[in-house]
């Protein structure tokens, strides 16, 4: 049976992201060992909206880049939508990545050469080459949705930070992925830009039933999504209801 084809369960499918008894060990068998992660379990749903939260070095970090299928777990399970990524070759990682997962970052990584809508639509053209015209007009629903519309055709370097966040927010959307991982997205913006993107986090939630998980130090902003999920040490020691959250 195919690795891509396992978990087949009902369940199973309903679930964006599914992690079993997930550790990663650095420098493992050295006396450098450092176990950064201890069996971490989780359960995303489609449509739900998750603060990731902890202190630096609780690894965050480490546990977003395993979920984006950007690092390996040392042990332990990883499913996206009923996949399986346990002894994927890295081709089949990229594609189920590239397929399922959207990603916005705190440093939103456009490229100034290039103008709004080419950097929206850069995971397509990476994918398939030129866009179609449906993929064209997709993305530019997507910049009218972010507020950018007459912004297009210009240079994203010409862009307030807000807005090239927003740019960020609309190229993770273009492959109308199953979940969006954010890691610090508004750290770099003021409070009233912080607010207004993670208000596009919020209807775009509710819009596109998109999982998104924010990693996030600002309490004002993990309140407001329903789930709060808080690492300490490698283990997480709250998973549940964002208002009954108190800070460790």
């Amino acid at each position: 049976m195919s690795k891509l084809n396992s978990f087949k369960s009902i369940a199973d499918q309903q679930i964006v992201l599914q992690l079993r008894n997930l550790n990663k060990i650095f420098n493992t068998d050295t006396p450098l060992e450092n176990h950064v992660l201890h069996d971490i379990s989780l359960q995303i749903s489609p449509g739900e909206l998750v603060a990731l939260v902890g202190t630096s070095g609780s690894g965050k970090s480490t546990l977003l880049n395993i979920m984006g299928l950007l690092d390996v777990s040392s042990s332990g399970e990883l499913c996206i939508q009923g996949n399986s990524i346990q002894g994927l070759c890295e081709q089949k990682r990229t594609q189920l990545r590239s397929e399922s997962i959207g990603f916005v970052f705190q440093f939103h990584h456009l490229i100034s050469a290039f103008s709004v809508l080419d950097n929206v639509l850069m995971p397509l053209m990476l994918r398939y080459g030129k866009p179609s015209a449906e993929q064209i007009s997709y993305a530019e629903y997507l910049l009218n949705e972010v507020g950018l519309a007459n912004f297009k055709h210009q240079k994203t370097n010409r862009l307030s930070g807000g807005q090239q966040q927003r740019v960020a927010i609309a190229r993770a959307l273009v492959t109308r992925p199953a979940l969006i991982l954010a890691d610090e997205p508004t750290g770099n913006l003021d409070t009233q830009t912080a607010d207004e993107v993670f208000s596009l986090f919020e209807r775009f939630n509710v819009e596109h039933q998109c999982a998104i998980i924010i990693v996030t130090h600002d309490p004002r902003l993990s309140s407001r999504c329903p789930r709060t999920v808080c690492l300490t040490d490698g283990r997480i020691v709250y998973d549940g209801v964002s208002v009954d959250f108190k800070i460790p």
